[in-house]
């Protein structure tokens, strides 16, 4: 009987969404490339250090929402940070800046989903145990955890600067949830969270800005305190 290797499915349905979204998106991409390069002097794509699977350092393609400048500052972006430029401020809201790494899709270094990389200083310096597992598979375009993040952004404090509050409020359970998503990866599993993606982005496009908790969130958090649970008794072990 032929059996189908599910690593080897979800690179042909990889390889066949991202040519096809290529395509689609190609008038729109132009576009932006013409606008990017009208508004703000630099180059068109930002070629951004992510770590991938494995923690393995790869260059993720952006449409650049920045201005150019010699030092990018935090690799986080706030709300109303002074560094985006107009034009940049709506190719985030609609995600259109994040369309070239369909390229990364078809170079085999990220998938349509998983979970979203972040910069190898950050996994370096605030990725635990939990953190790890989600970078035992191909990063991806889009995640339960990336749609928390755009929808509970809000929820971060707003007691210190945008860098700490993301590290501090969202990444550990952004992390929580990918890892959740991944221990229950399934084809229609990845179509659901594509399916909320696009859904979510139209919504913020047209308006809203309050979202329900997403149906992750209370086995996340679940495991959230469990991890912390388990790291707090290791450290009272290792200093009796």
């Amino acid at each position: 009987m032929l059996t189908v290797n599910p690593f080897m499915s979800r690179r042909i349905f990889d390889v066949l969404f991202a040519a096809t979204a290529l395509l689609v998106f190609s008038p729109i991409l132009l576009l932006s490339a013409v606008g990017v390069r009208v508004c703000s002097p630099g180059p068109i794509i930002y070629r951004a250090k992510r770590a991938g699977r494995g923690g393995r350092t790869f260059v993720m393609y952006k449409i650049r929402t920045m201005h150019a400048a010699p030092q990018q500052g935090s690799v986080i972006t706030g709300h109303g940070d002074v560094r985006v430029y107009p034009l940049g401020k709506l190719l985030r809201a609609t995600k259109i800046d994040e369309l070239p790494q369909l390229w990364n899709v078809l170079r085999g270094e990220m998938s349509i989903v998983g979970p979203r990389p972040e910069d190898p200083s950050i996994v370096e310096q605030h990725y635990d145990a939990l953190g790890m597992q989600s970078l035992e598979v191909k990063p991806g375009l889009a995640s339960a955890g990336s749609v928390y993040g755009t929808t509970h952004m809000h929820l971060m404090g707003t007691d210190v600067d945008p860098e700490t509050a993301y590290l501090r409020d969202l990444l550990p359970v952004k992390l929580a949830m990918e890892v959740v998503s991944i221990r229950k990866q399934s084809l229609i599993g990845d179509l659901r969270i594509i399916v909320r993606t696009i859904l979510t982005i139209a919504q913020i496009a047209a308006g809203r800005r309050s979202f329900d908790d997403p149906p992750e969130l209370p086995e996340a958090e679940r495991l959230l305190r469990e991890h912390q649970h388990s790291r707090a008794s290791t450290d009272i072990r290792s200093a009796a």
